[in-house]
């Protein structure tokens, strides 16, 4: 009886993890973010592997996997073999966001989730996953938890300091590309998650917008991981030749700011391409783009009610209150009341100092997420047949997302 009294589903788990990390913070958890950039093999030794990177780092596994062990203790879990093998993971996920440190590779912007991703996908493809690491593999917990956390970057002052133009943009170009997408998917008979994903990825901010999508209808992590490589492999090549087309075509920075802010999914592949153009390209860019990641809250809330209306419906029972709540993914409640907390209750001076702490540890759980990921997933899955659809209408959406937001950018921003 005593054991059932502490078993939470992982719906409401997840948001009190995410939450247990935030008030820690608030309340003077210090986290002391480690350093993963390096340039030579000099810095890599002498900085990322020194003594003191390194005792940060072992401070941020204990402060997660104290985390973890909560929430495996309200899950109703054994959480010493669990503990074994997250420490692993951590172990692991620290190597991806060393190798994403490096400064040749940040110049591509392939972000950690990437090399968590790889790592898992060569030690379940090449050489098994150890049974130790088997108890511990909880993607979808680790990327829920990760999802309350960044509730807390979606400030909503930041809409005010967007300014009408760059609203109006980002509403348009969300709202138009998020239905081109998703009605080319289901053209070409792309089943329903997989749409959704694609649509907010191509459409709102890339990764994380796939993510938050996943997390709300509750997604294959397996799709989930190649629509993020799709972004994240697409991204490359528009940061680096959208700036040279918008000056082939003599596109003024403003126009170019507001169509490289608009059109390329990482909000790193957008401040590098903006930084190519100059200071003002530069300066719209980054306000556009940080328009679009504003509506990933109303997003996913929205795609969160559409989902349970839509399974509820699918199991032919009356899409009801009770019902849609029953099925409504609680963690999108904790992203929104992590968001509603930074926006309205705590200071911008508060918000300012807190912040990178939390967006350390939220990084962090993405990347132990896309570790686990990978270590459940096989290559001939990854690179099925079934997966050449996802990828033309991928290109496709891109494309249009592409034209769109250059039309808007010329009739705003001209």
């Amino acid at each position: 009886m005593k054991e059932n009294r502490l078993r939470f589903s992982e719906d409401w788990v997840v948001v009190i993890a995410g939450f247990i990390l935030i008030f820690a913070i608030l309340f003077g958890l210090k986290v002391d973010s480690p350093t993963y950039k390096w340039a030579s093999w000099s810095e890599l030794v002498g900085k990322v592997l020194s003594a003191g990177n390194l005792v940060k780092m072992v401070w941020q596994c204990l402060q997660v996997t104290v985390v973890g062990i909560v929430a495996m203790i309200l899950l109703g879990k054994p959480w010493r073999s669990f503990v074994q093998g997250f420490i692993l993971i951590f172990v692991l996920s620290v190597l991806a966001q060393v190798m994403a440190g490096n400064a040749l590779v940040q110049e591509y912007n392939l972000e950690a989730v990437i090399f968590s991703l790889l790592i898992g996908l060569v030690i379940n493809n090449f050489f098994g996953v150890p049974q130790i690491l088997r108890d511990s593999m909880q993607s979808e917990l680790f990327v829920k938890i990760g999802l309350v956390m960044l509730g807390t970057t979606i400030i909503f002052g930041d809409i005010l300091k967007a300014g009408a133009l760059g609203l109006v943009q980002a509403l348009v170009v969300v709202l138009s590309v998020w239905y081109f997408a998703f009605w080319l998917c289901k053209r070409m008979k792309i089943d329903k998650e997989m749409s959704l994903m694609i649509s907010s990825a191509v459409s709102i901010c890339g990764v994380s917008a796939a993510i938050a999508t996943s997390g709300a209808i509750k997604g294959d992590g397996k799709k989930l991981s190649y629509v993020i490589s799709l972004v994240l492999i697409t991204a490359v090549p528009m940061m680096i030749f959208m700036p040279y087309i918008a000056e082939y075509f003599n596109l003024s920075q403003a126009v170019t700011g507001a169509w490289l802010g608009g059109s390329i999914d990482t909000t790193g592949a957008v401040v590098a391409s903006g930084s190519l153009v100059g200071e003002e390209a530069l300066e719209i860019s980054t306000i556009i783009k940080f328009s679009q990641n504003v509506l990933l809250g109303l997003a996913a809330f929205a795609i969160s009610v559409y989902w349970s209306v839509t399974q509820a419906k699918e199991k032919e029972e009356r899409p009801t209150l009770g019902v849609i709540w029953d099925r409504f993914p609680k963690f999108v409640i904790g992203f929104l009341a992590a968001s509603l907390l930074f926006s309205f209750v705590l200071s911008p001076e508060s918000v300012a100092s807190y912040k990178g702490g939390i967006k350390s540890l939220q990084g962090v759980w993405f990347s132990l997420a896309f570790v686990s990921i990978g270590l459940e997933t096989n290559f001939k899955q990854l690179f099925a047949q079934e997966n050449k659809k996802p990828l033309v209408a991928f290109l496709g959406a891109q494309t249009f997302n592409v034209i769109i937001t250059l039309i808007m950018a010329l009739i705003l921003f001209s």
